[in-house]
C-alpha cells in the first residue's frame, strides 16, 4: 500500500492515526491478466479495487461497440472508489497490463469512514481530485487538437506517476497499444499512430512498446498547453 498512502499524503496529507486506521483494512490481493475487466457495466460490486501494481482503465462502449477510455489509473489509486455509494456501475474497469490488485469490501471503507472522519474526508477528496481530472479529459477530447491531447495525456500521466517514485527520469510506463490511444483520445487507431509517428519525428516524445520516452520538455510542454490546477497535487489546493 505504499504507493496509495504517498500519493493520499502528497495530495491530502495523512497523520499517523489515518495510516494506522487504513493499513488495517482487509485487503485481498490477487494477480491480474492484460485485458480481464475488473468490474463491469451493469454490475453491483460489494468491493472497491485498489492498484498495487500495474494499469488500468475506465472504459464505456456504444451499442455499436465503440470504445471510449475515460480514465488511466495507476498504482496508488482506488478507480472504483465511487462503487461504496453508487450501487450500479455505469462503466468497465479493465486491467491494460498485468496487474496486481487490492480487494477491499464496502462493509471494511464503510466501517473505517465511519469511525474516522478524517479518512473519509481524504477519500472524499480523493474523489473530487478524480472528478477534476474527468472535466480536463473532456477539454481535452473535445476542444484540443489530437497531438496536443496525446501530448497533455502523456504530461498528466507523467505528473500523476511521479507522486508515487514511478517517473523520475525522461521515461516512464505507458502501457497503451495504439488502439487503447486511439481509444483515449477520441480519434482512429490510424489518426493515432500518425500522431504518435510526428511526435517522434518532431522530437517530442517517442512512444514505443508501452514505454515513453521525453524528448524535449520545452517542446512538449508547448504542446501540451498543460495547467497541473486540475490534480491537486498539494493539500493547499
Amino acid at each position: 500500500m505504499a504507493a496509495l498512502f504517498r500519493r493520499l499524503n502528497t495530495v491530502s496529507g495523512l497523520d499517523d492515526a489515518d495510516i494506522a486506521a487504513i493499513r488495517g483494512l482487509p485487503i485481498n490481493v490477487r494477480h491480474w491478466e492484460s485485458g480481464r475487466t475488473i468490474v463491469s457495466d451493469g454490475s453491483r460490486p460489494t468491493e472497491c479495487c485498489l492498484v498495487i501494481e500495474g494499469f488500468c482503465v475506465r472504459a464505456k462502449t456504444t451499442v455499436s461497440g465503440q470504445r471510449q477510455i475515460l480514465s488511466i489509473h495507476i498504482p496508488g489509486e482506488i478507480p472504483d472508489l465511487q462503487s461504496l455509494h453508487l450501487h450500479r456501475m455505469d462503466h468497465d474497469l479493465v486491467a491494460v497490463a498485468p496487474s496486481t490488485l487490492g480487494f477491499i469490501s464496502h462493509a471494511s471503507l464503510r466501517a473505517l469512514t465511519r469511525a474516522n472522519p478524517n479518512v473519509a474526508e481524504v477519500l472524499w477528496r480523493d474523489t473530487l481530485i478524480d472528478s477534476a481530472i474527468f472535466r480536463e479529459w473532456i477539454v481535452n477530447v473535445g476542444q484540443r487538437p489530437a497531438a496536443s491531447r496525446l501530448a497533455h495525456t502523456v504530461v498528466e500521466l507523467r505528473k500523476r506517476l511521479a507522486v508515487t517514485g514511478r517517473a523520475t527520469g525522461d521515461t516512464f510506463d505507458m502501457p497503451l497499444t495504439q488502439e487503447q490511444i486511439s481509444e483515449a483520445l477520441g480519434i482512429t487507431p490510424v489518426h493515432a499512430n500518425r500522431i504518435i509517428r510526428q511526435l517522434r519525428d518532431d522530437g517530442i516524445v517517442d512512444i514505443n512498446r508501452g514505454r515513453v520516452a521525453v524528448l524535449d520538455e520545452a517542446k512538449l510542454a508547448e504542446l501540451a498547453q498543460f495547467d497541473d490546477r486540475y490534480l491537486h497535487q498539494d493539500p493547499s489546493l
